[in-house]
């Protein structure tokens, strides 16, 4: 019986069989489709996120000025002398000759500009002992690192040549150089080795070569075409290289997983002794479809990040939704037409010694294998246990994720200084603490960027002497308060170092009182002078700030969205409602875990890790969207299986004990694909990354685990025949359920041969 034979429903099972049909079709169409996306986006260019458009507030505005006013702030250094004895002083005559020594050579490089020395700008320390000697970079701001050599090494001679100071240069430049040098290839490390990884697992999950490289196929060529298409929709929302890199890590696990999924399924019927058009019929019609209403639920929640007003949230919510889409259209298109090429082909290139007993029953012989609905022998153990007393291993396991996520009701985000960013991995983090331990808040000054008609008019200047006077006097600052005028432009800025320094809680206290007191009492009293605050601090306050106050339509887009999903796509009030709230204890478990092992250092050393009391502000909110996105890929798997042996007649506690074993093997392959490419991310050197990679790694573990291993089934097991419950009133909403797998699982088995070629 061919597909063309029967009846079915549903844009999976329409699409499998077209694709079947017409599979050289429905291949070339996949290949032209890939190279004209990349063709249009390399002829288009990829349009970035500017800086001004980074965030909303002050820092925006701030940003919009120099922007407007076309003024390029170079990068600029810092060069810290500093005495190792306790007795030495900068007024002393070696003291000075270093000083003296250190400007004559930056200024020797060719490379520097506005060299300012300690004596003329007051940056001595209070103690005596340091003194700063600044200067700036000539030439582009961002390709500085590029062009710092010959200056650090003039610093490095000059230390040579004073053993008893300490001479050593910090600023966006060197920091810049240092962090490539370092960790410059860490990123395509991982992102290389991902791959190799996924194909690996999937080597030892199939056992056979072309088996394990269709799923690496899809998601690499679904990448490939969604990097060409963000180069042509970069022109209506810029892209970043953080939304690519997002991009690449979603594209992978879900590409792979939906081709997990179909191709296990397709398998799984064969080996049970079903022809290869019969197998191919049934994934398309179950596992096709579970595919199309995960990869819908997570584009929905990777929408959710559009609503954050964030550029760069947006790009990398804009680029995941995309590599979803494109993902999922090739899972259900391309997929089915090379299986249906390749026929029994997909076992070529065994692997010795595993799965040896799967080869022999692609055959169809009988015995040779388990039987499909036997599953995993381990689950079979757990769900006889979980659905003898579902109410205890409900009570237990959600007591277990209660208690790992309680440490996230004291979450506490920032964005991460360059010390707790970086710890001791960089050399530059200790002349980083050294300068703020001397010039507290030097190494990050507040930024004052303060726009007037005339910025030369009496009252401006004398405005800018009172706030850099009232600034220190207030407590807002130490000093000293630099002034950089523009005049051409009508610019000046005001460079704050706030008290604080690295202590982010109280730096962003001196920042608000330069806001709040005094920029009102100077500034803010001469009319058509603007003065917004930037700055790393400013940056990291208003961040934050703009990110909590888009917490609520998120969250709000996402649950509502995912809910209303689930309700059409299963018929069923009360599936709806148990996939949300096991969805968000599954997140508040990761946010448990990441404020457990990051914030306060519980177990940080076995991540490689330190605790440095907080969570990067962007984290909590992104891993939100992306949890609850991919997290539905296996629950809508598992569901779709429990309801297709329902629906074959099961009771509800045997289809939960079917769906839950036979869909273990391919949620556990899953699951360690996704567990060891986000794990790379968490061997990065970069903090932010580590806890972006531990939480991603630990989420979806326990969502693949003790969610749909104990709990899922328990609360079903529990709810008995009200998980299939519907209230009347919504009977007559749109029905996308597809029940055609009822059908074609009455299809009996029958003796297909390896390698034949299905015609369907």
């Amino acid at each position: 019986m061919g597909i063309g034979d029967t009846r079915v429903r549903g844009i999976a099972a329409r699409a499998g069989g077209w694709s079947a049909r017409h599979r050289w079709a429905a291949v070339g169409i996949w290949v032209l489709f890939v190279v004209l996306a990349m063709g249009l986006g390399s002829a288009a260019g990829r349009v970035d996120v500017k800086e001004s458009d980074q965030l909303k507030g002050e820092t925006h505005t701030a940003a919009k000025i120099i922007e407007d006013a076309d003024i390029k702030e170079p990068a600029g250094e810092t060069v810290l002398i500093q005495a190792k004895e306790a007795g030495a002083k900068a007024t002393d005559t070696g003291f000075r000759s270093a000083v003296a020594a250190v400007v004559d050579a930056v200024g020797a490089t060719g490379e520097v500009t506005d060299v300012t020395s300690p004596y003329d700008t007051k940056t001595i320390s209070k103690d005596g002992r340091s003194a700063l000697v600044q200067f700036d970079m000539r030439g582009d701001s961002e390709t500085a690192g590029e062009r710092v050599e010959p200056v650090l090494k003039a610093v490095e001679r000059v230390q040579k040549d004073h053993a008893e100071l300490r001479i050593e240069e910090i600023g966006g430049a060197s920091m810049m150089k240092q962090y490539d040098d370092a960790f410059g290839d860490d990123f395509q490390k991982a992102e290389l080795s991902a791959v190799p990884v996924a194909l690996g697992i999937l080597l030892i999950a199939f056992g056979a070569l072309v088996a394990a490289l269709l799923p690496v196929a899809l998601a690499v060529t679904a990448i490939m075409a969604t990097m060409g298409l963000m180069g042509v929709v970069s022109h209506l929302m810029p892209m970043s290289d953080t939304a690519n890199s997002v991009m690449l890590l979603v594209g992978l696990a879900v590409g792979v997983d939906y081709c997990l999924f179909y191709l296990r399924r397709e398998r799984e019927e064969r080996e049970a002794g079903r022809d290869a058009e019969t197998a191919l019929r049934i994934a398309a019609a179950t596992s096709g479809r579970a595919i199309i209403v995960s990869g819908v639920t997570v584009c929905v929640a990777m929408a959710g990040m559009l609503f954050t007003g964030l550029a760069e949230f947006e790009a990398m919510g804009l680029a995941s939704l995309m590599v979803v889409a494109v993902a999922m259209v090739g899972s259900v298109t391309v997929l089915p037409a090379l299986l249906s090429l390749l026929g029994g082909r997909v076992e070529k290139g065994r692997i010795p010694f595993l799965n040896r007993a799967k080869g022999r029953a692609a055959n169809g012989a009988p015995g040779t294998r388990r039987r499909a609905d036997e599953g995993s022998r381990f689950w079979s153990a757990v769900l006889r246990v979980v659905l003898a007393r579902p109410a205890i291993s409900l009570v237990v396991a959600t007591g277990v994720l209660l208690a790992i996520a309680a440490p996230a009701l004291g979450m506490k985000t920032q964005q991460l200084t360059l010390d707790k960013e970086f710890g001791n991995s960089l050399s530059i983090v200790g002349t980083y603490n050294r300068v703020n331990d001397a010039f507290p808040g030097g190494s990050e000054p507040a930024e004052v960027v303060v726009k007037a008609r005339d910025i030369d008019a009496p009252e401006v200047k004398a405005a800018l002497d009172d706030f850099r006077a009232v600034a220190i006097s207030s407590g807002a600052s130490r000093g000293p308060v630099d002034i950089k005028v523009h005049a051409e432009h009508d610019v000046a800025f005001v460079y704050v170092p706030l008290v604080g320094g690295s202590d982010q809680d109280r730096a962003e206290r001196s920042l608000e009182l330069l806001r709040d007191k005094v920029r009102p009492q100077t500034l803010g009293k001469v009319d058509g002078v603007q003065a917004p605050i930037t700055g790393q601090v400013a940056g990291s306050h208003d961040f934050n700030e703009q990110l909590v106050g888009s917490v609520t339509p998120v969250f709000a887009f996402v649950v509502v969205f995912a809910f209303l999903l689930m309700l059409l796509s299963f018929r069923s009030l009360t599936i709806a409602i148990t996939s949300i709230v096991l969805n968000l204890l599954s997140v508040a478990a990761a946010y448990g875990i990441l404020v457990a092992v990051f914030q306060h250092g519980w177990g940080a050393s076995l991540v490689g890790a330190t605790g440095v009391g907080a969570i990067v502000t962007w984290l909590p909110l992104f891993l939100f969207v992306i949890l609850f996105g991919l997290s539905m890929d296996y629950h809508v798997f598992v569901v779709s299986r429990i309801r297709e042996a329902h629906l074959r007649g099961r009771s509800t506690k045997d289809a939960i004990r079917h769906g839950v074993v036979t869909t273990a093997g391919v949620v556990t392959s899953a699951a360690v694909i996704m567990v060891a490419v986000f794990a790379i991310f968490g061997t990065l050197s970069m903090q932010s990354m580590k806890q972006m990679g531990v939480g991603l790694a630990a989420a979806v573990l326990i969502d693949a685990t003790i969610i749909r291993g104990v709990l899922l089934p328990a609360a079903m097991a529990l709810l008995g025949e009200r998980n299939w419950y519907l209230p009347k009133w919504l009977e007559r909403m749109p029905d996308l359920t597809h029940d055609e797998s009822a059908e074609a699982a009455s299809v009996p088995p029958s003796s297909a041969v390896e390698g034949e070629r299905v015609r369907v």
